[in-house]
């Protein structure tokens, strides 16, 4: 299938996904796409009023469409405590959700718990609300965690265990590339663990290319004018991860990208991460720092 589309999307009715940072570009396609196909979408966002003109665009599209809100900040572990649990309130079960949110090359800022904010946002916020909803995933068979991450996981890309949170200089790009790669060996980690407690559960992972979306925000004008070339719409841009975690021949642990040049454009297949994605070493102590960090132990034995 060298050609995949949202029309390939399955029937996705009596299914509830939820997709973080959907009100604007990649997570806002995704919503989209699932909400036309007939899944209820929660739309987790932190900022509500622009969730609320997302919503309304899904329903201009698709009138009959099941579209909800939910607030969530991952840049604060009580926020993303407070979202979890409403959400489990309201959701017997989560058959999806799709961990899109992110911020990409801003200043050095800091989370509300003091983390570096795209290591605190990316892989911590999101560590920390899979695994406070992930009891609602467990008993759904077919049920997907898709983690989006990004080319910049090969890119200055290193764990530094020795200094999370880049207190001793910051380098934007590099501390993008950390919580990029930490995506990764987040989803690798969390498959072999599922696999391991014979969950119905699968976790996958995705990238979108070069699209041209807010995350563009932060680029220094120079390189903007060199992605403009290159990155394709935000529609094109979901595919990987509408692919990941809708595709019934796609397995757990599997990475999709875009398949043209140098995975920038292009329609979603199964692509390779780097060499350092699969250190299983790695990846367990990550798994390890990132629960001492966030509190948040998984439901899996």
């Amino acid at each position: 299938m060298s050609n995949w589309t949202t029309a390939d999307i399955p029937d996705q009715s009596g299914r509830t996904a939820i997709v973080t940072g959907a009100n604007t570009g990649l997570g806002f396609e995704t919503a989209a796409a699932l909400a036309a196909r007939g899944a209820h979408v929660v739309l987790a966002v932190r900022n509500l009023d622009k969730g609320k003109q997302a919503q309304a665009r899904i329903l201009a599209t698709v009138p009959d469409a099941s579209v909800s809100l939910q607030q969530l900040d991952l840049s604060s572990l009580a926020a993303i405590e407070t979202a979890a649990d409403e959400l489990k309130a309201a959701h017997e079960r989560i058959d999806l959700l799709i961990n899109n949110a992110g911020v990409m090359y801003p200043p050095k800022q800091s989370t509300e718990d003091g983390f570096e904010l795209q290591f605190g946002t990316n892989h911590l916020g999101h560590f920390a609300l899979t695994g406070r909803l992930l009891d609602r995933l467990l008993s759904v068979p077919g049920s997907r965690v898709v983690t989006v991450s990004s080319i910049g996981h090969r890119i200055r890309a290193a764990i530094h265990f020795d200094d999370l949170q880049w207190d001793n200089g910051y380098n934007r790009v590099g501390a993008y590339g950390q919580s990029k790669l930490a995506n990764l060996l987040f989803t690798y980690e969390l498959q072999r663990r599922l696999a391991a407690a014979g969950a119905p559960t699968i976790a996958t992972a995705a990238h979108p290319g070069g699209s041209d979306t807010e995350l563009m925000r932060h680029l220094p004008s120079v390189l903007n004018s060199v992605a403009a070339r290159l990155v394709q719409n935000a529609a094109m841009g979901a595919l990987p991860t509408l692919r990941a975690a809708t595709d019934p021949d796609i397995t757990g642990g599997q990475y999709l990208g875009p398949g043209g040049f140098a995975q920038s454009r292009g329609y979603p297949k199964v692509v390779q991460s780097s060499k350092q994605s699969h250190d299983v070493a790695l990846q367990r102590r990550l798994w390890s720092v990132s629960e001492e960090l966030t509190g948040v132990a998984y439901p899996l034995g």
